[in-house]
């Protein structure tokens, strides 16, 4: 194990925490853009937009989900 201050730990974990919490608002966006162009295409307004920021969101508490798993598996190994 490496040795580390206080700071730096502290400063990596919110790193950690921005870049997280960026991949979940970015899955929910990019769902979102994705069903609002498929609904400009197909003329299907507003609902694949609406599917679009469903899948987004599950797609992020999916990533969240297996991420809070990673680390709960992290600090049982410590």
């Amino acid at each position: 194990m490496r040795d580390e201050t206080i700071n730096q730990s502290v400063g990596r974990a919110v790193s950690e925490g921005w870049s997280r919490s960026g991949a979940f608002a970015g899955s929910i966006i990019s769902g979102t853009l994705l069903g609002l162009l498929a609904d400009n295409w197909l003329g299907t307004e507003p609902w694949l937009a609406v599917i679009g920021a469903l899948v987004g969101s599950y797609s992020g508490f999916v990533n969240m989900w297996r991420w809070s798993k990673e680390m709960e598996m992290a600090d049982r190994e410590r």
